[in-house]
């Protein structure tokens, strides 16, 4: 009996979980392995799942979709809207959603693992697909790896994924060279010296330090980076105080860095140190601020002979036009480590979930960033079909063009 991609990805929306609590979404795909007859490790890197599809000997080819959700409040109005909450690193209690697709990405992997086993005589070589966690935290991939992933299963000679967009559905988003910037995700806490909110002269006011601060780090990119260069310095989180007469100890800041290579990393977290340090100094501050990094990501860099290869294979599967260039994306995946770790090649590409004439009318009208919810966003909500018909053919597509 065929799998019922519809029911999987409808239950998975309804029920995201947060990076590295994804045990029901393990079980909805470890039921649908079984379904399918494949055997399969759980609790891979904490709640990683992960099978294997072999026909012979060839090349092995590893599918990676991540799972886990986030702290987002659904606003789609959709009938299998999610109303989940989960508890986050902080304890606390905080609305889930699938607002970055993940849940179609696994719908999508399974879909493809159906048809792959159903093909077998067709193609040589082995898939080993990898289900992984906590993508949201940047740590999932290196959690598999530290759990011995590449110790257990054959080593890829290519390494592919995908990513849902908001481009028409049907379409698919594939460049050469690097395709996601690099990432980190910085934690500075500012250190002043609390009172009562009547006698601030006997402070050292951290909230205001906080503010100065944020204001400077707007400034590394709009006056000290080449505007032909990329780069995004974005201050996400601002966490100081209790009560309106009490001036805190502390301020807390939680930034997003991007950054297109390892030069620039190095340039542009350079430049927030000096910034950070320099308005602590200014405001008077008797302690260095504390900072550090709650992840770092890699650049997403496509193989050049790899991407051609694929990029020919879409265009046949699925006709001229299909395949666009979508530019380098600012965003940031850990996919890369599965690559990077085992020093095989990488293709990883976009798909769209956008109904096309929504996303042609809000082109024609200019209104693609208002109209058209982006990932992360509460409205995010793509299509079903032929979202996910698409999503499932581009994987199996691609691990056929590289299986002998």
């Amino acid at each position: 009996m065929p799998l019922d991609l519809e029911a999987i990805y409808t239950d998975l929306h309804r029920h995201p979980e947060l990076s590295f609590q994804e045990t029901r979404t393990a079980g909805v795909i470890t039921r649908e392995l079984a379904a399918l007859g494949l055997e399969y490790e759980e609790g891979v890197g904490r709640t990683g799942v992960v099978t294997v599809v072999r026909s012979g000997d060839g090349p092995v080819v590893w599918l990676r979709a991540d799972m886990d959700g986030l702290p987002v409040a659904e606003q789609t109005g959709l009938p299998y809207a999610s109303t989940a909450r989960g508890v986050d690193p902080a304890g606390q209690d905080v609305p889930v959603m699938h607002a970055c697709g993940h849940d179609m990405h696994v719908t999508a992997l399974l879909g493809a693992l159906e048809k792959l086993q159903a093909t077998r005589g067709e193609w040589s070589g082995t898939v080993v697909a990898v289900f992984q966690p906590a993508e949201e935290y940047g740590a999932g991939a290196q959690a598999m790896i530290a759990d011995g992933v590449f110790d257990r299963y054959p080593k890829p000679d290519i390494v592919l994924g995908q990513h849902l967009t908001p481009l028409p559905a049907g379409t698919i988003g594939v460049r050469s060279g690097t395709q996601m910037a690099a990432s980190d995700g910085i934690t500075v806490t500012l250190h002043g010296r609390g009172g009562h909110g009547s006698r601030p002269h006997s402070t050292i006011d951290p909230v205001v330090m906080a503010a100065a601060t944020v204001m400077r780090l707007q400034t590394i990119v709009s006056r000290e980076v080449d505007p032909r260069e990329m780069a995004v310095v974005t201050v996400g989180s601002i966490h100081a105080g209790l009560k309106n007469n009490i001036i805190p100890a502390e301020a807390t800041l939680e930034l997003s860095l991007r950054y297109p290579n390892d030069e620039a990393r190095a340039d542009i977290l350079a430049r927030v140190e000096r910034v950070v340090r320099a308005e602590a100094a200014a405001s008077g501050a008797e302690q260095e601020p504390t900072i550090s990094t709650l992840h770092s990501l890699p650049p997403t860099i496509n193989d050049a002979e790899a991407t051609a290869r694929l990029t020919a294979a879409l265009d046949r599967a699925f006709g001229e036009g299909t395949v666009v260039d979508p530019g380098m994306f600012t965003g940031s995946e850990d996919v890369s480590w599965f690559a990077r770790e085992s020093g095989a090649p990488l293709v990883y590409w976009f798909w769209g979930g956008v109904d096309p004439q929504q996303y042609a009318d809000a082109a024609a009208a200019g209104t693609i960033s208002r109209d058209i919810p982006t990932n992360h966003s509460p409205f995010f909500a793509p299509v079903l079909h032929p979202a996910i018909e698409r999503g499932v053919d581009a994987l199996a597509v691609a691990a056929r063009e590289f299986l002998s």
